[in-house]
């Protein structure tokens, strides 16, 4: 036997009380709309720096001779 015992009522309440959940993203879309700006803007920054990265590899491995 359990020490403490609870109720299916009290456990129903319990339950209830953890899982309900307010829908914030619905109250605030503006805060959404800015982060998915951010992100978009961060990706393209990187995605720009890995393609400068892409082609100076490119640019070394066309200008490197080989012996034959």
């Amino acid at each position: 036997m359990p020490a403490v015992t609870m109720t299916i009522r009290a456990q129903a309440d319990s339950l209830t009380s953890i899982t309900k959940r307010g829908n914030w993203a619905s109250r605030e879309p503006g805060v959404i709309l800015v982060f998915c700006i951010v992100f978009l803007v961060g990706l393209g920054i990187v995605a720009l720096f890995a393609y400068r990265k892409w082609m100076t590899r490119k640019a070394k491995k066309q200008t490197f001779e080989t012996a034959a």
